[in-house]
């Protein structure tokens, strides 16, 4: 009786949570704000003042942060200071390099099997007939194509997050900033309502 193949390999579902969890460590920041604008929003200007008082410099260029990250990956980052997202980055990008290694060689062997089997020569798989060789071709190629893709959606948001961490940098997050949440009473409808409100302000 034909059998076909048990898969003892690692799930493909958990290469792609440990990515996603890669991809969310990699973008953590890009809801962040650093630098320094005014409150009309204007382009910072470099400004440095006597010993003692604070340094407000110019926020980083986006062209040049992405541009640094396309050529070396991860190099946009340390430009932006934000050098502690590098090993997040080599760490997705290393694990999904060994995935599509890996599912390009099981996705050879089952064809070079299958190959065998047309030319009716033995074969490293001979408990399975032409279906069950054809069914694993199929499903090692697409894992293979995936990771591919994986690979090349983490090259893209490493530009994404180089180019937004540069544009952020001028924004203000000083102690001049204040959040505010407080419960709000309203009218709605002849009704009253009970919200909550959230305020901005600059001090």
């Amino acid at each position: 009786m034909m059998r076909t193949y048990s898969n003892p390999t690692p799930s493909f579902n958990g290469l792609l949570w440990s990515l996603m969890l890669t991809v969310c460590w990699l973008g953590i920041a890009t809801g962040k704000v650093q630098g320094q604008t005014d409150s009309l929003g204007k382009t910072p200007k470099e400004e440095v003042k006597n010993e003692g008082e604070e340094r407000f410099l110019l926020p980083k260029d986006p062209k040049k942060a992405t541009l640094l990250s396309a050529i070396l990956p991860g190099a946009g980052q340390v430009y932006n200071g934000k050098s502690w997202k590098v090993p997040i980055l080599y760490a997705g990008v290393l694990t999904d390099l060994y995935f599509i290694n890996y599912n390009h060689r099981r996705y050879e062997n089952f064809r070079d099997a299958l190959f065998a089997l047309d030319k009716k020569e033995p074969n490293q798989f001979p408990s399975l007939n032409r279906a069950a060789l054809v069914r694993n071709v199929d499903y090692w190629r697409q894992n293979r194509d995936l990771t591919l893709l994986l690979l090349l959606g983490i090259y893209a948001l490493n530009l994404v997050d180089a180019n937004v961490d540069a544009h952020l940098s001028g924004f203000d997050i000083s102690e001049d900033l204040a959040l505010q949440l407080a419960p709000q009473l309203g009218t709605v409808s002849a009704s009253n309502s009970l919200g909550v409100s959230l305020t901005l302000r600059f001090k």
